[in-house]
């Protein structure tokens, strides 16, 4: 006859050895019925996500079969974008993506930061309630009147002020040789800076404004100005939230078609200089799918559509690496 000690000593062993999947099929039958049903229908949820975007990719995979086909790796590192010929090449389209984009958030990351600070810590409640309302206001205007607010009277502003002193005194520098054009990859960077900047600022306020309240006093009870204080306190603190908020603008701009369709000029070529049309994944796409005449023309066009997914996935994976570095760097 074994002890009661040793009875529960090898159930306890037993119970250690139960494979991971039966201790929380176990688990998950002992909680409520309410719990569980919750639980399997956010699992469904969160599958059927994973399974739209795989859905997604596979479909654009197939699409595209005769692009990939033809053209193979080669479609991303050719500069040939010839519908006459079917000779297509992505990399025009590649670059005027990644430097439109990067531009944008040159512009709109330091401004929207400026704000956030403004509505979160300088700015009485009361005037940062409507502050923010008229910066949240900015997200919900649809692009197209982005696009002809930016044809009509940004670009050739642009052209005529800002373009001619930057030509003058920074021409040496292959980015701002040239002459200026009311249509280029420059006025198509501000607006998407100006289409960014709601998203940005708005997650970053909420982000600055749950930062403890505690940090913040004792940062000024040890001596601090009001800048050292939100750059030793507040900044710190929400460093993932802000790296979320700069990827989650970055998605904004490289899909963003209508409004960088009209002012970017829709040239398939790469121009070191940012006062030169060019085009992008999702302008190309917006202009010339209804014109294609050919079954590889349009696979070509629907393979963009499968890069433009793939690098949004990408950046959203570095995105969720950065957040975890940060936040681990602030834990240590």
């Amino acid at each position: 006859m074994r002890s009661e000690r040793e009875v529960s000593e090898i159930a306890g062993a037993v119970e250690h050895e139960m494979p991971v999947a039966r201790q929380m099929r176990e688990r998950f039958h002992a909680r409520p019925v309410a719990d569980r049903t919750f639980v399997a229908v956010t699992m469904t949820l969160a599958t059927a996500i994973l399974i739209l975007v795989f859905g997604m990719a596979l479909a654009l995979m197939s699409q595209s079969r005769a692009s990939l086909a033809a053209f193979g790796w080669h479609f991303l590192v050719s500069t040939e974008w010839d519908p006459v010929n079917d000779q297509y090449g992505a990399l025009p389209f590649i670059y005027g993506t990644a430097v439109s984009s990067g531009l944008a958030l040159i512009i709109a990351v330091p401004l929207s930061l400026g704000v956030a600070l403004c509505l979160s810590e300088m700015a009485p409640t009361s005037i940062s309630r409507r502050l923010g309302f008229l910066v949240d206001l900015l997200a919900a205007i649809p692009s197209v009147v982005y696009g002809l607010w930016a044809v009509f009277v940004l670009g050739p502003w642009l052209r005529d002020v800002v373009e001619p002193p930057l030509s003058r005194f920074l021409g040496f520098i292959p980015l701002f040789s040239g002459t200026g054009a009311s249509v280029s990859m420059f006025s198509a960077g501000v607006i998407l800076a100006i289409m960014v900047v709601p998203y940005i600022s708005s997650v970053c306020t909420e982000v600055f404004r749950v930062v403890p309240q505690t940090q913040r006093e004792a940062a000024l009870a040890l001596g601090a100005t009001k800048w050292e204080m939100v750059r030793m306190a507040v900044l710190p603190y929400g460093l993932s939230g802000i790296v979320g908020a700069i990827i989650l603008g970055l998605g904004r701009a490289l899909g963003e078609t209508i409004a960088v369709a009209m002012v970017i000029g829709n040239r398939p070529v790469i121009s070191a200089s940012l006062f030169q049309p060019s085009s992008t994944l999702a302008s190309v796409i917006a202009n010339e799918f209804a014109e294609a005449t050919s079954d590889l023309y349009l696979s070509a066009l629907i393979e963009l559509g499968l890069v433009l997914l793939l690098v949004g996935l990408v950046l959203n994976i570095a995105a969720r690496l950065l957040v975890m570095g940060a936040t681990q760097g602030q834990r240590a």
